[in-house]
């Protein structure tokens, strides 16, 4: 059965009716005699609710693939958008002052006008746009009456005492430690956005349709709204937050990167969606609606710079908290079986210990490394390596293959048959196949046994081979750093036995990023 086409007759009336409110706040807008008479919640929120009404009506008839009502359809569509993300700026502008924000280089406060007047400028000319559409369209002309007095917002100053008893919950100490660990692993995912806060204008447009996409963005804003929920539901008004004052400053942060988040993922949107994408190759040609180059740079300088201010200044405060109720303790880990502490499992638990912020040292034996150190974690194969010397010796003696005699037998070949009886007892890998034995290595005097046992220590160190050693170090320090780190020597530390990347759990997932 096909698709029943609605006479442009019903539409047309149908339109009329439902439009009738949005032409109306349209034309109140044009009206006004300042942007600050119409950027304000209660206008902008009746605006929003009205565009989004009828956009969900106009594409319920597919008006977005229509030549005559593409248009209007597009035109509703930047009206909802703006009126959300000048709400949202409006939200910004209002709630900060009350927030316990650390600070940050720039002016926020009037970057946050700057980007409310861009959003209001979008707005008047979507509404004179749409006026003029709508007359093209024959849409009765909305009244001509004086500005509206209910949309005005008149706040009185301060704030209502906090006078609701605290209500119990888990010590200070248990509601850091989840909030605060919650917040490092969002900075941690949130990395690619803020590394755009450092593009340059001319990679504005590269940035946007890649770690600045929507869909990017769009989660991101996902994870702080449930981060804020998170407070709000189990912190919010407890004993708790009135034992350490850092979680009401963690609270305000959490806020403020929720909504800048936002009005990023409504600009990336705008941009992706509606910038440069005529509705319709009939339409009439007008002069843009937006920009592309000023929508990248309010994302660019004002969303995204700030959010990467405000996450970074959090994280430190995050790492200061998780600091003061460390709860110190050990954990034993066996050594990296491939070739032990190199790049890798160096650099992966150096990561873990730098995002919690906390220190720990690792004991090998009776030396002492600093675990955020990846040059220091390298020293430990100083004693690794010396074991599998000693360990890899005692094997050729026992397997008796070689005489304790001088003499000139064959080297290469009484190594190539040590290492061919090591491998299948499993006490030796080998990496290389066929094995190469360089020819610098053979013909050094001194016993046989000597001799082999020098160019087998020469190919342990050249990555040839490796022998399994049963070694572990002790790590000291914050509980929760060791946890991580046990989990990740459980997982092999990133690798399989030949070196291989192998994928970490999810608890571990900060550290792909």
């Amino acid at each position: 059965m096909g698709v029943v086409t609605v006479s442009h007759n019903d539409f047309d009336r149908l339109i009329a009716k439902r439009a009738h409110a949005l032409l109306g706040l349209a034309n109140h807008l044009l009206q006004c005699r300042a942007s600050n008479e119409f950027l304000i919640r209660p206008f902008l929120g009746e605006f929003l609710s009205q565009s989004m009404q009828l956009e969900e009506l106009l594409d319920a008839y597919d008006a977005r693939n229509n030549c005559r009502w593409c248009l209007f359809r597009s035109l509703t569509a930047a009206i909802k958008v703006f009126s959300d993300v000048s709400y949202e700026l409006l939200h910004i502008q209002h709630v900060v002052p009350a927030y316990r924000l650390l600070a940050i280089e720039g002016d926020f406060a009037g970057a946050t006008r700057d980007a409310l007047e861009f959003s209001g400028s979008i707005l008047s000319r979507a509404a004179r746009q749409m006026l003029a559409k709508a007359g093209e369209l024959g849409l009765p002309a909305p009244p001509r009456r004086p500005r509206l007095t209910s949309y005005c917002e008149e706040l009185p100053a301060g704030r209502l005492p906090h006078d609701c008893g605290a209500q119990r919950t888990e010590t200070a100490s248990e509601t850091v430690t989840l909030l605060a660990t919650a917040f490092l692993n969002l900075a941690a995912e949130s990395k690619e956005v803020r590394a755009a806060s450092r593009a340059k204008p001319e990679e504005y447009a590269s940035y946007a349709s890649d770690s600045v996409s929507e869909g990017s963005l769009r989660n991101l804003e996902l994870r702080f709204h449930n981060l804020q929920s998170l407070y709000d539901t189990y912190v919010s008004g407890t004993e708790a937050e009135t034992q350490d004052a850092d979680l009401l400053v963690l609270r305000g942060h959490i806020s403020v990167v929720f909504h800048l988040v936002k009005t990023a993922t409504l600009f990336a949107h705008y941009y992706e969606r509606h910038v440069n994408k005529q509705p319709c190759a009939l339409a009439a040609v007008q002069e843009p609606l937006v920009e592309p180059q000023a929508l990248l740079a309010v994302l660019m300088s004002y969303s995204v710079t700030y959010i990467s201010l405000y996450i970074d200044c959090a994280e430190n405060l995050c790492r200061q908290m998780l600091m003061r109720y460390a709860e110190v303790g050990q954990v034993e880990v066996s050594v990296p079986p491939y070739r032990g502490f190199h790049v890798r499992p160096a650099t992966l638990i150096a990561k873990i210990v730098h995002h919690y912020g906390s220190k720990v040292r690792m004991q090998m034996e009776d030396e002492i490394y600093d675990a955020s150190s990846p040059l220091e974690l390298f020293r430990a194969n100083e004693k690794i390596n010396a074991q599998k010397r000693r360990r890899l010796a005692a094997e050729i003696v026992r397997l008796r293959l070689v005489g304790e005699q001088g003499g000139t037998g064959d080297v290469n070949a009484l190594v190539r048959n040590v290492v061919a009886k090591l491998v299948e007892q499993g006490k030796v890998l080998l990496y290389e196949q066929p094995l190469q034995i360089p020819e610098e290595l053979i013909g050094k005097p001194g016993p046989l046994l000597e001799q082999v046992t020098d160019v087998m220590v020469q190919l342990l160190a050249m990555g040839k081979i490796d022998i399994h050693v049963d070694l572990n170090v002790t790590l000291v320090g914050d509980k929760r750093v060791l946890a991580d780190i046990k989990l990740l020597a459980e997982s092999g530390y990133g690798e399989d036995s030949f070196g291989n990347n192998v994928l970490l759990p999810e608890k571990l997932a900060y550290l792909r990023r």
